[in-house]
């Protein structure tokens, strides 16, 4: 067992969220006790969806419909509830929340096309474009932003361009990516938005979200339901129709999340990107002086996130709870990446956070190295 955090009044959070909050979100989480069916309550849901659609860049014609639950609970509710029973989804796969989207469509029973293009590898818009020509069949096509597993940032964009000039429908795991990348729904020809409140926007876990074009929800009544809690039209009929939860809804976490999307509109998307690139700088700089192989490429990384090679002889538990004992938490990678660990600069994070972090680090790996020695 690691022992609480030693040389500072906080835990540190390197791990792509929850993330280290600003100290009015926490604040927030502690508003009065009350009651998801009053006025007050309702017009928060109201007010939170707004804000989520102007951060994605839909503010005058999308809304958000929010879910108590982790941010796979969101990407739940879309791929089950958007793809008919007669469509076809096509997941494009280059790391293991590529293989999360591929895992619930098959949950499901969805008829489902699987372009794997392998860890750490880009997805190229060709390849996107040649598949959607020779299958007219797929109507849905399903990608992730920003592919947390190995840090990198797919070309959003240029898929969305692609897929719209096919006429399909274009799903986008944005869990990890919006807040903080560039993202516009509009602009990027994005149908279905995914996002949760504890990443980029620095929100408290426990409120996700669905972020669409008003009548791409309204075009939902009419599908079969394939879940109960999961239906996004349901769920889209009581908040925005109804102006009320379908289900009781994590009310003090949502009021964090309404303080934190407060920050991040003020702050300014491009703004907060620039304030993580400065992060991730700082600790790129800091591991290559270290001798430490990053990933990947420089144009390829999200810039929220760096995932580096363990060196030496050093495990990555070993590494860990070093940092740990510290007061910093780092993160690791799945087994398809085995050797790699992962730094995010997600959150309230300083440059004297990273500084102090490298110190923890060398000392870590000066102790390492002193007990190698002796043994």
């Amino acid at each position: 067992m690691t022992t609480p955090p030693a040389r500072q009044d906080r835990v540190v959070l390197l791990n792509p969220g929850p993330v280290n909050v600003h100290d009015r979100v926490r604040t927030a989480i502690a508003s009065p006790d009350e009651c998801h069916r009053e006025p007050e309550a309702q017009e928060l849901l109201v007010t939170v969806a707004g804000k989520i659609a102007e951060a994605c860049g839909g503010a005058d014609s999308h809304t958000a419909v929010l879910l108590t639950g982790s941010g796979t609970a969101a990407l739940e509710a879309v791929v089950s509830s958007v793809v008919p029973a007669d469509g076809r989804l096509l997941v494009l796969d280059n790391g293991h929340y590529g293989e999360r989207l591929l895992r619930i469509a098959r949950v499901h029973g969805i008829d489902v096309d699987h372009l794997e293009f392998g860890w750490a590898n880009e997805i190229p818009p060709e390849a996107v474009d040649r598949f959607l020509g020779e299958n007219p069949g797929v109507t849905h096509i399903a990608v992730v932003h920003h592919e947390t597993s190995t840090g990198m940032l797919n070309p959003l964009r240029e898929l969305g361009t692609v897929v719209a000039r096919h006429g399909r429908s274009l799903i986008v795991d944005a869990i990890s990516s919006l807040g903080a990348e560039e993202l516009d729904v509009v602009a990027d020809h994005v149908d279905w938005c995914v996002g949760t409140a504890n990443k980029c926007l620095e929100g408290l876990p426990g409120i996700s979200f669905v972020c669409a074009p008003r009548e791409r929800f309204a075009a939902l009544e009419p599908l079969p339901a394939r879940t109960f809690y999961f239906d996004l039209f349901a769920n889209y009929r009581a908040q925005v129709i109804d102006r009320s939860p379908q289900f009781t809804p994590a009310l003090q976490v949502l009021r964090a999340l309404d303080t934190a999307l407060d920050l991040t509109l003020e702050e300014g998307v491009a703004a907060r990107g620039r304030r993580y690139a400065d992060r991730a700088r700082e600790i790129r700089e800091g591991l290559e002086r270290r001798g430490i192989e990053l990933l990947l490429p420089p144009h390829q990384r999200a810039a929220s996130i760096t995932n580096a090679h363990l060196s030496g002889s050093l495990t990555y538990d070993e590494l860990h709870d070093g940092l740990k004992e510290r007061g910093y938490v780092i993160y690791a990678t799945q087994a398809k990446s085995a050797g790699v660990f992962r730094l995010a600069n997600m959150g309230q994070l300083t440059a004297a956070d990273i500084a102090g972090f490298f110190a923890a680090f060398d000392d870590v790996l000066s102790k390492h190295e002193t007990e190698k020695e002796e043994w």
